[in-house]
């Protein structure tokens, strides 16, 4: 069983089996992208213990060949996905209670399931899927480091082409064309660019303020290869850095290499994420630091598993997560230092392999 999806699709099939469940309707595009290969906008998938069957439209008649080829039942519905959804279950026969992922439907849908009557049980799911995402198998590693390196490339070439005067808006553009030209696929996320006051907004939304001279510059991005994501922030000083520019740096690089070097699959995401919370609260700047350490990334950005102070779950071997902690002083600005980390059977890897020492712009 060498195609991972096939593997994927088995431990779906256990899955299922412990939860006395004859089938499961997918309609996570990610969800189905992981178990069949099929990056199209519209699908349905039902994988059950005799049957894998993913519906889609005309548009990916060709695409879905070549993504999908045997691990599903392709079939192309000419009128509406639910229409071929009825039909096939009725067709394979012997399904009564069936699964539904409870955080990939809107509630028209949901509607949908309830009117269907007597013909199937129904019952609302909790990733099923999304826990087996969080292990991530060679191929994903392979996948996400590729698109960290293009990331980190966009970068490296980025960061020559800003000066005193740029927007927000035209730096992100810079980044973005250079991403694109380094192999990404898209934006893992709306590229979040904050110079000045306004790197203090951890989500910051990239705006038309433009970059004064020693001004902090914040850059959060991410790039996609094969459909999977990277992660990256730096934050650098366009200028000279003063001596608070310094001390603040210096704690959030101190606390992103002690969770990077830390973290461990096995330990819980609450552990992990005091690696680093623990350090920047005996700093004196626990307050400035509010949101968690972490995430899982992979076909999507933000995955299981969590790295937070209320994230009681294990993180296991083969996760790919961020480690980013950040110190935020509303009026002044902030600082965010962030990598992607593959917790292997030896320990953590940095897949963001950029520099983490301070970086003055002239």
């Amino acid at each position: 069983m060498s195609d991972p999806r096939r593997r994927r699709i088995a431990a779906l099939v256990d899955g299922l089996t412990a939860a006395h469940l004859d089938g499961l309707l997918l309609t996570g595009l990610s969800n189905i992208r992981y178990l069949t290969g099929f990056s199209g906008s519209s699908a349905l998938l039902v994988v059950s213990t005799r049957d894998v069957v993913l519906i889609t439209d005309f548009r990916y008649q060709t695409q879905v060949v070549d993504e999908v080829g045997d691990i599903a039942r392709i079939v192309i519905e000419p009128s509406s996905l639910w229409t071929g959804l009825w039909q096939q279950l009725a067709q394979l026969g012997g399904l009564q209670v069936l699964g539904f992922e409870t955080t990939h439907i809107p509630h028209r849908d949901f509607q949908r399931l309830v009117e269907s009557g007597s013909r199937w049980q129904w019952r609302p799911t909790v990733d099923l899927v999304e826990t087996l995402r969080e292990r991530k198998d060679e191929s994903e590693i392979a996948r996400i480091e590729r698109a960290a390196s293009v990331a980190t490339t966009a970068l490296d070439r980025t960061l020559p082409q800003i000066h005193v005067g740029m927007t927000e808006l035209a730096v992100a553009g810079v980044l973005e064309k250079e991403l694109r030209d380094a192999g990404s696929e898209g934006f893992a996320f709306p590229s979040i660019v904050a110079s000045g006051p306004r790197a203090a907004l951890p989500h910051a939304h990239s705006s038309p303020r433009r970059i004064e001279r020693d001004d902090w510059l914040l850059m959060d991005f991410g790039a996609i290869v094969d459909g999977y994501c990277s992660d990256i922030t730096r934050t650098v000083v366009v200028g000279a850095a003063s001596d608070e520019h310094r001390a603040v740096y210096d704690v959030v690089r101190e606390a992103n290499s002690r969770a990077s070097a830390g973290v461990r699959a096995g330990m819980t995401g609450r552990d992990a994420d005091a690696l680093a919370r623990d350090y920047i609260d005996r700093a004196g700047f626990g307050p400035q630091f509010g949101h968690s350490l972490g995430h899982g990334i992979g076909l999507e950005v933000h995955e299981a598993p969590r790295l937070a102070r209320t994230a009681e779950g294990l993180l296991p071997e083969g996760a790919v997560v961020t480690i980013e902690p950040g110190i935020y002083r509303p009026g002044w600005g902030g600082v965010r230092i962030e990598d992607d980390v593959v917790l292997g059977a030896d320990g953590p890897r940095i897949l963001t392999q950029f520099p983490r020492e301070l970086i003055e712009l002239a």
